[in-house]
């Protein structure tokens, strides 16, 4: 689909310093959209901001006290507005139980899970304004176990209860809510969590021997779903969650 669906649309992107979040930073600016992309680094969202006249950057730990007043903040004064708000950073920090360690595990609740429901939460006059759209990025893993990651797990199967009840509790004011679960991608995540290269290496030879379609998805792949969600011709979509995985999540 191609047009001026998405020119001048507001759209903030969290964690879009690399891999899905500047992947979709990047495919909404192709569009005609104003980004503004938020994450802890400033320099990896300074190398997205650099790809695209019309990204702008935040540098901010949205899990921090006060993130999410100085994010819609600057959406607000930098973008004029807010029709998108994707929620996508994410931290990741492996161990089975006997081995999840307090402080780990809060990190990924904070960040996974709280900053995106008090980021939306705060947002909510934006979008209401703007008839807007809320996306949250979770993940075709949390369909069955997965040793080793289950408070990760626990984080996105609860942004996936959000999205649902956020759907109901907001279609009444005109905002839709929809979630993209990828299954996996070729992002620097595992590289975020601590695996060093032979760590990566071997898992992402596991994903592809699991995955249906034999390969680990990349980042545009996903990116694609989200831009589309947003477009005129999805507007009776909402609480859905579209899983965008190779087929993994429907192998037994």
């Amino acid at each position: 689909m191609t047009g001026d669906a998405l020119r001048d649309r507001s759209v903030v992107v969290t964690g879009g310093g690399t891999g899905i979040g500047r992947a979709t930073a990047l495919a909404f600016a192709a569009e005609g959209a104003r980004v503004l992309v938020v994450g802890r680094s400033k320099d990896t969202l300074a190398e997205t901001a650099g790809q695209h006249p019309s990204i702008r950057l935040c540098a901010e730990d949205i899990a921090a006290p006060g993130a999410v007043d100085r994010i819609v903040d600057v959406a607000a004064r930098e973008l004029g507005g807010l029709d998108v708000l994707v929620n996508n950073a994410v931290t990741m920090r492996s161990a089975p139980l006997g081995r999840v360690a307090e402080d780990g595990a809060r990190a990924q609740v904070e960040t996974n899970l709280l900053a995106p429901l008090f980021l939306t939460q705060r947002a909510l006059p934006l979008l209401e304004a703007a008839k807007g759209l809320v996306i949250n990025v979770t993940t075709a893993g949390n369909q069955r176990g997965w040793p080793g990651h289950s408070v990760y797990g626990a984080t996105k199967a609860g942004l996936d209860f959000l999205t649902r009840t956020w759907a109901l509790e907001l279609a009444p004011r005109g905002i839709r809510v929809a979630g993209v679960s990828p299954g996996p991608v070729d992002t620097p995540i595992g590289q975020h969590s601590g695996l060093d290269t032979d760590a990566v290496a071997a898992l992402r030879a596991r994903q592809r021997a699991r995955v249906p379609l034999g390969r680990v998805g990349r980042p545009d792949e996903v990116a694609w779903w989200l831009v589309n969600l947003a477009r005129p011709e999805a507007s009776f979509a909402t609480g859905l969650i579209i899983a965008v995985d190779g087929g993994a999540s429907v192998v037994f």
